[in-house]
């Protein structure tokens, strides 16, 4: 007989939560999909790094200063550091609504709108906030079923409100918002100085190997080289030359969103430099508060809960007999003559004494068949 045992599965939330996110190591990752950008990421600081400490390193230690690699490893590192924060971070996920809150707030929406017209465009579904005695529109996300706090924004790539929305940015795999805006800019600013100090270097190893081709007329060795100028060299420029204009421009221009208080959406919106000439609400009017505040400010926890624990009962069959109890018979099966003694096992016999008084007969008495042995009969 087959049992169905219902057995408690023991499943995470990052497992349900909605949207266009990738999640590793038990939900303590969290990435976008499309990674495919962030990998090249990788590959090209980690090549571009692994040249110069393998070649250009080992010359100008030894002809220089050995305080050159070990400076071109900490701003490595921390470049590496702030990157994987930023794109294993959550930018600042805002939850989606549940369908009880969703339904409510469609309730509070149309007791607010009123009935509207077949054929119709209804009102937009906004609401009016207050910052710094200046009116903020408040916009309602149809994916999220969701009221927007202030400057966040609907991603369509990871498809996911995010609070302080900045943008997506595919070189790191991941949005910047809210929770990893600091880390974002400490890592293009640490690549920018990384990629200025390789690309100087490599400049100074080139002429320190010229100076020395010149003085030995390109036929002695090279101290503490163990070869000449080659082509990996000439690689590594290449990459630093290009790479410089854009990650110093775009350091630079996040510099200038920090020292306003500003964000990349922001700006390419004109939110606060359009027709209207809206001062910007979250400004402090000084440069170093706005940047204490995005850079300094305290950083909100994750509301996201993706390690929360989600309990789903799942029906599993089990073959076996169903356990009885304490009251429960088996009803016994009609056995032949001599059937007791094929079976092997003793059937118990009652005498006189032990029977109740009701069942007892003195000697030379005939047994009474009973009422049940009557109708089992017939």
């Amino acid at each position: 007989m087959s049992v169905m045992v219902a057995r408690k599965k023991v499943v995470r939330k990052w497992e349900k939560l909605p949207g266009r996110n990738t999640f590793c190591c038990d939900g303590r990752i969290m990435m976008a999909r499309q990674k495919g950008i962030f990998y090249l990421t990788l590959f090209l600081i980690l090549g571009t790094c692994a040249l110069f400490f393998a070649f250009e390193c080992r010359y100008l230690a030894v002809q220089l200063s050995p305080a050159i690699p070990v400076f071109a490893a900490v701003l490595f590192l921390f470049a590496m550091a702030t990157l994987l924060r930023t794109s294993f971070s959550d930018p600042g996920v805002i939850p989606r609504a549940l369908p009880d809150e969703a339904a409510f707030i469609e309730m509070e929406i149309e007791a607010t709108n009123g009935t509207v017209p077949q054929g119709q465009r209804p009102p937009p579904r906004i609401k009016n906030f207050q910052i710094n005695n200046q009116i903020v529109k408040l916009k309602y996300c149809y994916t999220c079923k969701i009221f927007r706090p202030p400057r966040a924004s609907h991603c369509s790539i990871c498809d996911n409100c995010v609070e302080r929305f900045d943008h997506h940015c595919p070189w790191v795999g991941n949005c910047v918002g809210k929770r990893n805006y600091r880390y974002f800019y400490l890592f293009i600013l640490s690549l920018s100085l990384l990629t200025i100090y390789i690309f100087t270097f490599n400049i100074v190893y080139v002429a320190l190997i010229g100076v020395v081709k010149v003085e030995t007329g390109g036929l002695g060795p090279l101290p503490g080289c163990s070869s000449s100028l080659t082509v990996l060299t000439v690689l590594e420029v290449l990459i630093c030359f290009f790479t410089l204009w854009s990650v110093v421009g775009l350091t630079g221009f996040h510099t200038f969103l920090v020292a306003l208080n500003q964000t990349t959406n922001e700006d390419i919106k004109g939110s606060w430099t359009g027709k209207n000439r809206v001062q910007n609400p979250y400004s402090h009017g000084n440069i170093v508060k706005n940047c204490c505040e995005v850079l300094c400010g305290p950083l909100p926890p994750s509301v996201l809960d993706r390690r929360g624990i989600l309990q789903q009962e799942e029906s599993t069959a089990q073959e076996g007999l169903c356990p009885r109890g304490p009251g429960t018979q088996e009803a016994p099966a009609t056995q032949g003559p001599g059937q007791a003694e094929e079976t092997g096992v003793p059937v118990p016999s009652l005498s006189d004494a032990e029977m109740p008084e009701e069942k007892q007969r003195t000697p030379g008495e005939l047994p009474v068949p009973s009422l049940d042995a009557g109708r089992a009969e017939h």
